[in-house]
């Protein structure tokens, strides 16, 4: 039989060496707060991500069209569950913040059961969304510093020569265009060079030129986007020299990925324009 000393004791152990007791939930391995915005009391940490180059979709109005905005640059998530604060709470104090650290505030607003807070300074972009549910609340903080991407990946005529020779049809990568736009960025020129140099090689070839997107966006959206973007690379070939009885442009949008959209390096894969056999 134990005796009120002893288990007083245990207690008072169980108590000094518990961490949940002494500072709550901790927070999610690896995972720490941004210096651009700091997190009130009660909440911690469930999860954190970043990435050097992907996309977000920020809050610029809660009904209407262009209800987010898509930017894309280096990105990092975090969520946060909060105990005892409301989502209004949380929306306020990042109001506050941001306003004091300089930012412009783009869009706050309200939509049941969501509140909303979207700022930038420069290229910085920092977004709050917050829910609440039955007096505690949940909100993801995220960052976007807008840049283009770092092109990584490359392909020359020869390789794609081989490549249409054993499968019909081979991607091509470095043709970058305006975000959301068919415009042919300049630095294309040298891959788009590539490609007339083949099918220059290659007088007997028809080809059809496939515009691909990742999943960012509609299905509609991106099929008349691939459908243009080909088009424009169509234009530019015929332009340098190639019949245009010999190109067709055709637009797949997400429909044929080949690699994980989930991820930035999957979506860099699967934007991509392929030339295939006729």
């Amino acid at each position: 039989m134990l005796n009120g000393k002893f288990v007083l004791s245990i207690a008072f152990m169980i108590c000094i060496t518990s961490p949940a007791i002494l500072v709550g939930q901790q927070d999610d391995e690896g995972c720490k707060d941004s210096p651009l915005l700091t997190r009130p009391a009660g909440c911690h940490i469930t999860s954190c991500t970043k990435s050097e180059f992907d996309a977000a979709e920020l809050a610029m109005k809660t009904s209407g069209d262009n209800r987010r905005k898509h930017v894309e640059g280096k990105l990092e998530k975090i969520n946060y569950d909060c105990s005892g604060k409301s989502a209004l709470q949380v929306r306020r104090n990042t109001e506050n913040a941001w306003r004091a650290a300089g930012f412009t505030l783009d869009f706050t607003g309200y939509d049941v059961p969501t509140h909303y807070v979207t700022a930038r300074k420069g290229g910085q972009w920092v977004a709050v969304e917050a829910s609440e549910l039955t007096g505690d609340s949940q909100y993801v903080f995220t960052s976007v510093v807008a840049e283009e991407m770092k092109q990584e990946m490359t392909s020359d005529a020869k390789a794609w020569a081989d490549e249409i020779n054993q499968t019909g049809h081979a991607a091509v990568y470095g043709i970058e265009f305006d975000t959301g736009k068919a415009t042919v960025r300049p630095e294309s020129e040298k891959v788009l060079a590539q490609v007339a140099t083949l099918l220059k090689s290659q007088p007997d070839w028809k080809m059809k030129i496939e515009g691909h997107t990742d999943s960012t966006g509609t299905n509609t959206g991106n099929q008349t986007l691939s459908q243009q973007r080909a088009a424009a690379v169509v234009a530019w070939l015929v332009k340098g020299g190639i019949a245009p009885s010999r190109l067709t442009a055709v637009g797949m949008g997400d429909t044929k990925p080949i690699a994980d959209n989930s991820t930035d390096a999957g979506r860099a894969r699967n934007r991509r324009v392929e030339l295939v056999k006729q």
